[in-house]
């Protein structure tokens, strides 16, 4: 039997940010084994990033540790390398000077240095291109030099943090094979590799155990391992059905175990003890209408693995809009599944005015826009300033959370003709007519 060493513990960590009563981390555990190549998963907002830097020391915990090849990280782990999804490279140097400025850095001889870069960069498979500079090179060229540079000080820990996002299709697919074959093969000195990603497909590709994390704070809601042989076929029945279960594990834990969700229904149902506003999700209405049509087009039911091949939409776009069909009550998710509900049918069968009737009702329904209703209702001019609401989300939500989701409030919110927005002044109003 095999014999497996642990490499990487994190141990409770728990990260707040901007004076937060929330933490963005909570209770973090985590245990990484030589030779595993990880793949940590979860929202938009779920603190992946957050995890990666805490685990390379570029992050501090307030609480727990991370133990890194039995010690404890105390500040910025140089044995751990990171590629980022933008390609940070200086354009004043070339792609060998580049690629030298890690080991320039560490005081390593000057032949080493250019004898290590250049077989780093054949490695890559840039042997050609050394002495070019970056606004020569393609997207995914860059992207090499940022592998080859991040390898160049032979790390013992790789980190990739969505290094494949900003390339188009055929460049990342070229990438995730060719990274995947030099890590198998042995051909980099590195013990484990953790990389950041919000598609499903990519982990199951790539990873040996998916770490799946929820957001509101980050909890580890699965882990899952994965034990398909390298080459991996995506058609394959194996490969799909992986797929479709953490599909459906991620589901899961942003729907039907919502929190918010339950919050909102408890307020709903009991105004007198106050409103407290739920986060809304970055949905638009043109996408969760169009959502709507194409399941009820399919018998009113849809596996949502199959709704996010048929509509090319990444997990990170696919989800805000499913949990606006279901905040909105026109759907519901259960096991990987999403229908329609009654609601939502008439939603899609009725005309452009009744269903805008139908979606301000339902929106009187969500506790945030209640609580943006009684505002404006209680003034004089049934007019208030957009930063009024930011501020008072804030003890609610982080900064980047309000930004977002005040673009979305006012998006439903005019669509529903439940209050109006004016971009000069910055303000929301109800009409009088």
């Amino acid at each position: 039997m095999k014999n497996i060493k642990e490499f990487i513990k994190v141990k409770g960590i728990t990260k707040y940010f901007g004076g937060s009563d929330k933490p963005t981390l909570e209770d973090i555990n985590l245990t990484i084994n030589e030779g595993e190549f990880i793949a940590i998963l979860g929202p938009s907002g779920s603190g992946k990033s957050t995890l990666l830097r805490t685990i390379t020391g570029l992050v501090e915990s307030d609480y727990g540790e991370v133990v890194f090849d039995g010690k404890k990280v105390t500040g910025v782990n140089p044995y751990a390398s990171i590629v980022f999804q933008t390609f940070a490279l200086y354009p004043w140097l070339t792609v060998r000077e580049n690629v030298e400025l890690g080991l320039k850095a560490k005081g390593f001889p000057k032949d080493y240095t250019r004898r290590k870069a250049e077989e780093l960069i054949r490695l890559i498979g840039l042997d050609g291109f050394e002495e070019a500079y970056p606004k020569e090179l393609s997207g995914g060229m860059r992207q090499r030099v940022g592998f080859a540079r991040a390898l160049a000080v032979e790390p013992k820990l790789l980190c990739l943090d969505e290094p494949f996002s900003a390339l188009d299709f055929l460049t990342a697919e070229n990438l995730r094979t060719e990274l995947v074959d030099l890590w198998q093969e042995k051909r980099m000195p590195i013990k484990s590799i953790i990389m950041i990603t919000h598609g499903i497909e990519e982990a199951v590709l790539m990873a040996d155990k998916i770490v799946m994390l929820s957001r509101n704070p980050a909890h580890i809601i699965a882990e899952i391992k994965i034990d398909l042989p390298h080459p991996r076929n995506r058609k394959s029945p194996e490969f799909e059905k992986i797929v479709d279960n953490v599909y459906k594990l991620l589901i899961k834990g942003k729907t039907e175990n919502n929190e918010e969700k339950k919050l909102n229904k408890s307020v709903s149902s009991n105004k007198e003890n106050g409103e407290k506003p739920i986060q809304i999700p970055n949905a638009h209405v043109g996408v969760m209408s169009g959502l709507l049509e194409l399941i009820d087009d399919n018998g009113g039911k849809m596996d949502i693995y199959q709704l996010g091949g048929d509509l090319m939409m990444e997990i990170d776009d696919l989800l805000p809009n499913i949990e606006g069909i279901s905040m909105l009550n026109f759907a519901e998710v259960k096991e990987g599944d999403i229908f329609i509900t009654e609601l939502g049918k008439e939603f899609v069968e009725l005309d452009k005015d009744e269903s805008k009737e139908l979606f301000k009702k339902q929106l009187k329904d969500i506790s945030t826009f209640r609580l943006i209703m009684n505002v404006l209702n209680n003034k004089r001019n049934h007019t208030m300033k957009e930063e009024f609401f930011k501020e008072l989300f804030k003890q609610h939500f982080s900064y980047n959370e309000i930004e977002g989701m005040m673009d979305i409030i006012i998006d439903w919110g005019r669509y529903a003709e439940l209050f109006t927005y004016d971009h000069d002044s910055e303000e929301l109003y109800i009409p009088s007519f």
